[in-house]
């Protein structure tokens, strides 16, 4: 047993004790998670729920002004695939409901008479609010009785063992200075293993118990459709995923959530294809399986931990080799918990207008529903932004070179509201936390709280870098397949002569959207332009010129403070 799991590890109860784990949408898993080991310690019977929250799906919230889901179809299926799998790790032991969880707790720990309620602690304020009213519920429906106890989880330096006294008063404002803090100062606990042995829940879950876990529980087994996916629309992430063939094993990494399939591709990148040896020289990929370890998508579903992941990385060090890439991935890690801190540091201002600066003046931001269409869709006029936008739609999945360029295009070249690209991350990437997605879009649109905050990403430059044969541009852009590379790269080059020799009109391809900061575009100034736009969900009508499209959002609940600023 690790010196973390026996720190918390207690003699059997003498009494007959039930303990409850509240699981969430960020730490599926069984290896390395105290609550669940804290409640096997510690009782005679647990029981362990899930609740899918419909703030998060559906048409609950309200609809949305930039027209996007908190969560959308490919993360929601990834989600599902996690929670099933978690199940199963269970040996069936998790209840699963559709419900607020402030409602569903309190009235499930009654049913067990669970004394405790164990779960991960939260730092941003919409799961915050949550806790408080789990917190309240149990108050009222247990007459106190029953007590949400929390722990720190998720990370991979625990916040007791950060060399800042206050979190929230002298975390460092910038990620350096916090790498070199915790590298020099802290140290990374061991991980805790899977309890030797699972507690049954009480009685099989029989009498009231058995009748309140069956309130509002999901159908097994589960479906997209329960969630409120119903309509074509809704689906058609998940429908194009199977027969886009552009999505395929050899030019993108197949996600499967849940962690079985999560500590599968841990151990594949490691150790069977050995990967790791050359993750820094390789990281800077777009297209193809494993250019990076892909770990994100698993990261933040809780279906692996950052300290499992240190722990493999370690030992590889010992009977593989260290060097620069191995060290790098702990770097990400460390990364990683920077923004995951700076929630506590910078709380809401992560999602406003003027970001930790708090001047939302700063740029001369705009709304222009043509043009953010146009982004989204991958119609920019622009192929390294456009096979970025497409893989993202497609995949739920986009390199971190990418998501740099096409958020410096939005912000930088196109002017655009940078939450509006927050947004769209949030209903798309599999990858999706609210600290790493919104941290990192007020970095990119110079309003975090980085020095470096001005930084331009040229299209030109980073093609030549990056896809200098243009072979993922022409992967993700068939249509651009016959093209010439320097033409791809250099789009100002894709003339009326160019195009008609190719036979890539503009009802083919959109000419660019929006001129470049820096030039190397040949765009015009104003709205999506001929077929830059079109229409569809979320976008405005099409046209061109400087039309500026209201946004549509008929079914989307509201976005993290969006009201903010519409």
């Amino acid at each position: 047993m690790s010196a973390a799991a026996s720190s918390t590890a207690a003699s059997a109860p003498s009494a007959t004790k039930c303990g409850l784990v509240w699981y969430k949408c960020s730490d599926l898993r069984t290896l390395d998670h105290e609550p669940l080991s804290l409640a096997h310690a510690e009782n005679n019977n647990v029981c362990h729920l899930f609740c899918f929250d419909p703030r998060w799906f559906g048409e609950a919230g309200g609809p949305s002004a930039p027209g996007t889901l908190k969560t959308g179809a490919l993360r929601a299926r990834f989600l599902l695939e996690a929670v099933q799998d978690l199940k199963i790790r269970l040996q069936g032991n998790l209840v699963v409901k559709i419900g607020k969880p402030e409602m569903e707790v309190p009235r499930l720990a009654k049913a067990l008479g669970a004394t405790t309620v164990y779960a991960h602690r939260e730092v941003t304020s919409e799961e915050l609010t949550v806790v408080k009213g789990v917190q309240e519920g149990l108050r009222k429906v247990t007459d106190g009785k029953s007590k949400l106890r929390e722990a720190w989880g998720g990370y991979l330096y625990h916040i007791n063992d950060l060399p800042f006294d206050d979190v929230k008063q002298n975390m460092p404002d910038v990620f350096t200075q916090f790498r070199k803090a915790v590298e020099s100062k802290s140290r990374i606990r061991k991980y805790f293993p899977v309890p030797s042995a699972l507690k049954p829940p009480p009685s099989a879950l029989s009498g009231a118990a058995a009748e309140e876990s069956a309130v509002n529980a999901m159908p097994s087994p589960v479906t997209l459709q329960a969630l409120g996916f119903t309509t074509e629309e809704d689906l058609e992430p998940v429908v194009g995923y199977g027969r886009d063939a552009r999505v395929n094993p050899a030019a993108v990494l197949m996600f499967k959530g849940g962690e079985t399939a999560g500590l599968a591709r841990l151990r594949e990148y490691l150790w069977e294809k050995d990967l790791l040896k050359s993750y820094k020289e390789t990281r800077n990929g777009m297209l193809g399986p494993d250019y990076s370890s892909k770990f994100s998508p698993w990261l933040a579903t809780g279906s692996i931990s950052p300290r499992v992941v240190f722990a493999e990385i370690t030992k590889y060090e010992r009977e593989r080799v260290e060097n620069d890439s191995t060290y790098w991935l702990v770097f990400e890690l460390i990364r990683r918990d920077f923004f995951r801190y700076s929630g506590i540091s910078f709380g809401n201002d992560f999602f406003k207008l003027g970001g930790p600066q708090k001047n939302p003046k700063k740029y001369p931001w705009k709304r222009d529903g043509a043009l953010f269409y146009a982004w989204k869709e991958g119609r920019t006029g622009y192929p390294l932004v456009d096979a970025n936008m497409r893989e993202l739609k497609a995949t739920g999945f986009m390199s971190n070179r990418g998501r740099q360029i096409v958020a410096s295009f939005m912000t930088r070249d196109m002017g655009l509201d940078w939450r509006l690209g927050a947004y769209w991350f949030e209903e798309c990437l599999l990858d999706y936390d609210p600290c790493s997605n919104y941290g990192n879009w007020c970095y990119a649109a110079g309003v975090g709280s980085d020095p470096r905050e001005d930084r331009y990403f040229s299209l030109p430059k980073q093609g030549g870098t990056y896809d200098p044969d243009a072979v993922y541009m022409k992967h993700w852009c068939p249509e651009l397949k016959d093209l010439p590379a320097d033409v791809l790269i250099n789009p100002g080059r894709l003339d009326a002569v160019v195009r008609a020799r190719y036979g890539v009109d503009e009802d083919v391809y959109p000419r660019p959207v929006v001129p470049l900061k820096f030039g190397g575009g040949g765009g015009v100034k104003g709205g999506g332009g001929k077929g830059g736009s079109g229409q569809g969900r979320g976008g405005g009508g099409g046209g061109g010129g400087k039309g500026r499209a209201p946004f549509k959002g008929p079914r989307r609940p509201a976005n993290r403070l969006q009201n903010d600023y519409f």
